[in-house]
Parts: C-alpha cells; sequence; structure tokens
C-alpha cells in the first residue's frame, strides 16, 4: 500500500458554478482494451444521447490500454468525426491505470466512467453526476443490487458479485452496496485528493477508491439502474476475483495497521452540519451510545474471559482485579478511537490515566458486589459469581459512561460566538482532549474550473 501523502484535504461540497457551453462539466471515460467491434457503436449511442439529454458541457474520452488490435485507430477516427471525443492512448494494460491518468489529467469538474459494452442504461447517466455537480455528494455509483434496480443476468454472475460484495462488508465494513458496477463518477476536486493513495491499477482500482472514500467520509450516493449483462464479456472472472480478493486483503491490511493517511483528510472546519453549535442538542449522543454499547458488549465478554482464566490461579478478588485491569486499559483505547473519535498519540498517556481512575471505580463496585456475596454465602458457586459482576458491571457501565463523555473525552468547541445553523470561520482549531487538528479551507488553484466556488 502507497503510503505518500495526499494532495491536501477534501473540499468543501459546494454547487458547481455556472460554466460557458464550452465547457465541459462532465468527462466521460471509456476504457478500451482490444474493443475495435464495440468501440464505435458504444461512442456513437453515448455522444447522441448526451447530445439530446445532457443540460451541460461534456467530453468523451476513450482510454485505449495498449490495444494490440484496430481500436486505437477506431477511436482516432472518432476522435476526428465527433468534435467531443477525444482519445488517450496508453502504453500499459491496467483499467485502473487508465482512469487514474486521464482523470489526473482533465480538466473537467466532474469524471465518470463506463464500459464499453454499455450494459447500463444511459437514462441514469444524469441522475449520477446531479448529486456531484450540485454539491451534495463526492462520488457516484451504479448499483445492480439496489431493490429498485432491473438487471438482466446469469446466475453464476449474480451470486460472483453479490458474494463479492458481501466480503467488502464483512471484512472492510463497506456500506456501499455493488463495488463492480461499471458504472461511476466523482468530483475531480475529490480524486486529486484520493487518486494518490489508490494502489492498484487494475480491476479493483474503483473498489480500493471507493473504500478509502468512504473511510475518509465522502459521500457516496448510489443509483439503481437497469443492467443487460454482455454475454461476450471478455473479462476473465477467476483471475479478476483472485485479484479482488488480493486486493482486498491488502487495503484491509492497511486500514489496520494505520499506514494510510485517511485522517488527514479533513474537511473545512463547518463543512459538516455537525459542526454548527446548536442549543440544547448533545452532538454525537446517539451515535457514541451506540459506539460504547458495542465496546462495552466485547470488553464484557474480554473481562469475563480474562476473569475465568485467572480464577484458575488465583482468587477472586485477586482475578476480577487483574481482568478488570487489562480490560479497562483496552476498553479505554477502544472507546478513544470508535467511540470518541480521538485520533493520534496526543492525551493518550492522560486519557488512560483517566481510564484507570474510572476503572478504580469499577473496581469499587465489582470488588463491593463479590465481598456482599461472600459475606452472605460462604462458598458461592461460579456462576453466581458471574452473575453478580454482570450486574455490578452493568452499574459500572452507565458510570463509565457518563465518565467519559463529561471528563475523560469532553467535547469542546471555539470560543467563538456562532448562531444556529451558521458556519464558523473555517480556518479554526477543532479540539477534542488534548488533541487539536487545524483544519485549513480548500480553495481551487488560479485557472481551475472550480475557480471562485
Amino acid at each position: 500500500m502507497r503510503t505518500d501523502s495526499s494532495p491536501g484535504s477534501l473540499p468543501a461540497r459546494e454547487h458547481l458554478p455556472a460554466a460557458g457551453a464550452g465547457t465541459p462539466v462532465l468527462d466521460v471515460v471509456i476504457p478500451v482494451y482490444n474493443e475495435e467491434k464495440d468501440l464505435r457503436p458504444c461512442v456513437l449511442r453515448l455522444h447522441d444521447h448526451l447530445t439530446r439529454t445532457f443540460p451541460y458541457g461534456f467530453r468523451i474520452t476513450v482510454a485505449d490500454n495498449a490495444s494490440t488490435d484496430a481500436t486505437p485507430h477506431v477511436a482516432a477516427r472518432l476522435a476526428a468525426e465527433l468534435p467531443r471525443v477525444v482519445s488517450r492512448r496508453l502504453e500499459q494494460k491496467g483499467r485502473g491505470r487508465a482512469l487514474r491518468t486521464v482523470w489526473s489529467a482533465s480538466d473537467a469538474p466532474v469524471l465518470a466512467y463506463m464500459d464499453v459494452d454499455l450494459s447500463t442504461d444511459l437514462n441514469a447517466l444524469l441522475p449520477l453526476v446531479a448529486p456531484l455537480i450540485s454539491g451534495h455528494s463526492d462520488l457516484a455509483i451504479g448499483s445492480r443490487l439496489a431493490r429498485s434496480s432491473r438487471v438482466v443476468r446469469g446466475a453464476k454472475r449474480e451470486f460472483i458479485s453479490r458474494s463479492y460484495n458481501l466480503i467488502l462488508r464483512g471484512s472492510l465494513q463497506a456500506r456501499f452496496s455493488d463495488a463492480q458496477c461499471g458504472f461511476k463518477a466523482i468530483r475531480r476536486d475529490v480524486a486529486q485528493v484520493l487518486l494518490p493513495l489508490v494502489e492498484d491499477t487494475g480491476w479493483f482500482f474503483d473498489t480500493e477508491m471507493l473504500v478509502l472514500a468512504e473511510r475518509a467520509g465522502c459521500r457516496i450516493h448510489e443509483v439503481p439502474v437497469d443492467w443487460v449483462d454482455d454475454p461476450d464479456s471478455t473479462v476473465h472472472i477467476v483471475r479478476t476475483a483472485t485479484e479482488d480478493l488480493k486486493g482486498v486483503w491488502r487495503v484491509g491490511k492497511a486500514l489496520a495497521t494505520g499506514s494510510l493517511p485517511l485522517d488527514r483528510l479533513a474537511r473545512p472546519f463547518g463543512d459538516d452540519p455537525r459542526d454548527r453549535e446548536l442549543t440544547g442538542v448533545p452532538q454525537g449522543l446517539a451515535r457514541q451510545l451506540v459506539g460504547f454499547c458495542v465496546v462495552g458488549a466485547l470488553s464484557t465478554l474480554f473481562y469475563l474471559l480474562l476473569y475465568s482464566g485467572f480464577r484458575l490461579f488465583a482468587g477472586a478478588q485477586l482475578a476480577n482485579a487483574l481482568a478488570l485491569l487489562v480490560s479497562a486499559v483496552a476498553n479505554t483505547a477502544a472507546n478513544r478511537r470508535l467511540t470518541f473519535g480521538v485520533r493520534g498519540r496526543g492525551g493518550a498517556v492522560r486519557h488512560q490515566a483517566q481510564g484507570l481512575v474510572v476503572f478504580g471505580i469499577g473496581l469499587v463496585l465489582t470488588s463491593g458486589s463479590l465481598a456482599a456475596l461472600n459475606a452472605a454465602t460462604a462458598d458461592p458457586d461460579h456462576s453466581t459469581e458471574l452473575a453478580v459482576l454482570i450486574a455490578a458491571n452493568l452499574a459500572a457501565t452507565v458510570l463509565r459512561f457518563l465518565l467519559f463523555r463529561a471528563w475523560v473525552f469532553p467535547d469542546t468547541v471555539p470560543s467563538a460566538p456562532a448562531t444556529a445553523g451558521s458556519r464558523r470561520h473555517p480556518d479554526v482549531h477543532r479540539t477534542r482532549g488534548d488533541e487539536t487538528v487545524r483544519l485549513q479551507p480548500v480553495s481551487p488553484a488560479d485557472g481551475e474550473p472550480g475557480n471562485g466556488r
């Protein structure tokens, strides 16, 4: 996984400015390899559809990845015949490499791609890019697995597609429904930030881009599509699936080890409505409760396993103290990262120290419960001990959440006044605990299509 830094933080979501009639707003890339038969009818059909229905300027770019047949000549003739069609020749194969090369050089503010077989109904193209033009979303994908999609394809491909997306959900916690649909779009300013982080140059390219975008907090819009599978597709299913699984392992490993600089992809402060200062509304309470409950449930299971193991060679009080100590350190670290969203090493030692104070309170509650049980019964059963400890831990959990939220990981907001619904100045500091991150506004470079937004 490449670890070079991205060009900068993610831009604020804003509507694209009005452009002149000749300025391309959309650049549709068609990556091809040995498609001399299908390329011409595909481009003619797409060009006709965009000319009749698309209300903005557009460009169609044929990205030839080292074809060995007459595909380059067909692409060159199309570029000569149609003024809004261009051809790019790459001497190396790889769909991802072609998309990266063309998207990185394009001046259009919205970038899209579709497969040459045009399996997707073109009526979905405007709904695909509209949320990107409006500033509502960062990326958009066509989904063949949405409930309202109408798809015609064989059982084998359907099974492989659904299995692959289930693997993504289980291993990478992906929330988008269809990673492999060859019908996607991205805003150029977002692509400039994400593309340097994407390593794959083949079929896994767009899946990797989606996973990284989702982890960076980008909004991904999904469009149900009508899809008719191409029976003459040249895609090698087994080889592609193998490469995809290798990509899943590589990206999952990079996310687990923290080698990707996703934490640096912060948007300007105020772009997210959750940045607003609202009177009487506890920010993030519901999400924090859910995260805390999940971490708490896993910590309780971890604690009970530790207690049962320590109980084999130690008394109840010592086993309880050791199990609580180990699980408390893990619980504080998990809540710090997952529940309260604190990243980096700043303040980690202080947070663990405060977590140990909270652990001490839990120790008093659980040890007191055990002492009360031993006073009431001379030789209590192990199952009774566990039941008492579970009840005591529930009480300690409620107190732990309140202390975590109010003392260990308090939300602090800038002192500058702000009214409900207003945006604070973007060049501010966002603070949580001891960690302060300076978030700078992002402005397009002079001469770029997005300048002046």
